[in-house]
């Protein structure tokens, strides 16, 4: 085996590593709901860009105040 094929193999595993973590932060993003705010903000900049964007305690806010407002969509049970 040579140098560079020695140096590649030893490469894979932390490249396989770092690409778990970046899938794993990924998702525990979106099951959070914390990638949801980026989304907003790159919606709101696309569709209608000369409109205010919310800050990210006032789209958090809203988000829990539609939660709740609507039981189908909220967490609560009660």
């Amino acid at each position: 085996m040579t140098t560079t094929a020695s140096a590649t193999a030893a490469r894979s595993p932390l490249r396989a590593l770092r690409r778990a973590g970046r899938t794993l932060w990924w998702y525990l993003r979106e099951v959070s709901g914390e990638a949801d705010y980026e989304r907003y903000v790159a919606h709101v900049r696309r569709h209608s860009p000369d409109a205010p964007v919310k800050s990210r305690r006032e789209f958090e806010r809203c988000r829990t105040d539609e939660q709740e407002a609507d039981p189908r969509k909220g967490f609560r049970c009660c």
